[in-house]
């Protein structure tokens, strides 16, 4: 048997970055062999086993054919015969095609894959010029058989933006699209990928990508139906709302947002597209149809609770909390209320990073500060100094019940805000 370090660990040194995870293929091996050597098998679909000490996987060599539609759709073939040539032509671009021959320690004489080492690289399809040149491609054209390839193309895109895509590469994914292979991804997967994307260094390349091979529009219609639709220069110096839409996801990235947060950051002008276009460029009405349209694509990705919550509060309530400086105490106490401030302070503040983002996430404009966030992080330290039990308790012994009670405690805040901002 004979072992390689492949994909990733191996781009990622040749690129000077962190290695996080490391994956090792292994050629001549069987999965008897593998786990008379004490390796744990977990694969379902292929051979995958783990380290007995690393934990790391373990891959047999293997080679797949297209047998139906979608990601899932392939016979896998993994033996003792298949090269590490045969096994690196499967992956999806050059740079992730790369693999690294383990060489014996000089003074045991063995190999010790928790410490590799130096060693040599095999590289059959080009991927260190690529690397050099800052480019992604395919490595053959049997990249066309995973759609989920398209995706995994828009997140390195957002992972590298230095980098640019190779023109038949983008050729190859326009015709996929135009094909159908989209139609077939599963919801789960799309959101895995979607997700990373949205955590890397510049998130706005992944939805460019996307959009250009045609793959937003099946995906993301909501998203993709922003790009043309004009907004009010006094407000919005880019006029665009696809082009502001990105500006905020790299704003979030900037400020080194959490997932949720882009995902709000994502979806909080969604009802922009579909505002009438007599009406144009005001967009009247837009949280709560932002909010609905949040909804459906929430249920169709299956996004999860926290990243749709956020982002529904964000929908609706971003415009009232950038004129918030304008609001009297009760106003602003209200607006707390329906953000659930006072029970989610740290969500809250969440909401404000993504608001922040909304501000700074338009041309010219990605320096202004926001008091915004200053001015509602006051005003919850004075409504949250209200203790609720002593209120309800006073409001009891002069026989309130049940919403009056409630209508003691909301005005007790109300004072306690209004003092705190000497109104």
């Amino acid at each position: 048997m004979q072992i390689y370090l492949v994909g990733g660990a191996v781009r990622d040194a040749l690129l000077d970055m962190p290695v996080q995870d490391r994956d090792w293929v292994v050629v001549g091996g069987t999965p008897e062999a593998m786990v008379g050597l004490g390796f744990a098998p977990v694969g379902k679909d292929f051979p995958v086993f783990l380290h007995p000490k690393t934990h790391e996987e373990y891959a047999l060599a293997r080679t797949e054919r297209k047998s139906g539609r979608g990601y899932k759709g392939f016979v896998v073939q993994a033996s003792p015969d298949v090269s590490l040539e045969d096994d690196l032509a499967r992956r999806d671009l050059t740079i992730n095609a790369i693999a690294q021959a383990l060489h014996p320690d000089p003074a045991t004489g063995r190999i010790d894959p928790a410490h590799p080492g130096p060693g040599t690289l095999i590289d059959p399809w080009g991927g260190q010029q690529d690397l050099q040149k800052r480019v992604l491609r395919h490595v053959t054209p049997a990249f066309r058989e995973d759609p989920v390839r398209i995706l995994r193309v828009a997140r390195f895109a957002a992972r590298f933006p230095d980098f640019t895509l190779a023109p038949e590469t983008l050729a190859l994914m326009q015709e996929m699209v135009q094909d159908g292979e989209v139609d077939h991804l599963v919801p789960e997967r799309v959101w895995q990928e979607l997700a990373r994307g949205l955590m890397s260094e510049r998130p706005s390349r992944q939805f460019e990508v996307l959009r250009a091979c045609g793959a937003l529009k099946r995906l993301l219609p909501e998203l993709d139906r922003l790009w043309g639709v004009p907004q009010r220069a006094d407000y919005h110096p880019e006029v665009d709302t696809g082009v502001h839409a990105m500006m905020v996801l790299d704003m979030a990235a900037r400020l080194k947002a959490p997932l949720a947060v882009r995902y709000a950051c994502l979806g909080h002008d969604l009802g922009k597209g579909t505002t009438p276009a007599d009406v144009l460029p005001r967009h009247i009405g837009h949280e709560e149809r932002s909010a609905r349209l949040l909804k459906d694509v929430a249920t169709r990705l299956r996004v999860p609770v926290d990243c749709r919550e956020l982002a529904d509060v964000v929908a609706r309530e971003h415009g009232n909390l950038h004129r918030s400086s304008d609001f009297g105490a009760a106003a602003l106490v209200r607006l707390l209320e329906r953000c659930d401030a006072l029970r989610k302070p740290e969500r809250f503040e969440e909401i404000l990073l993504a608001c922040e983002c909304d501000a700074r996430g338009r041309l010219g404009l990605e320096e202004k500060p926001y008091p915004q966030a200053a001015h509602l992080r006051q005003v919850l330290a004075a409504a949250r100094s209200v203790i609720t039990a002593d209120v309800a308790a006073e409001a009891a012994a002069r026989g309130a019940q049940g919403k009056a009670v409630g209508d003691a405690v909301h005005a007790a805040r109300v004072h306690a805000v209004a003092q705190s901002l000497g109104l």
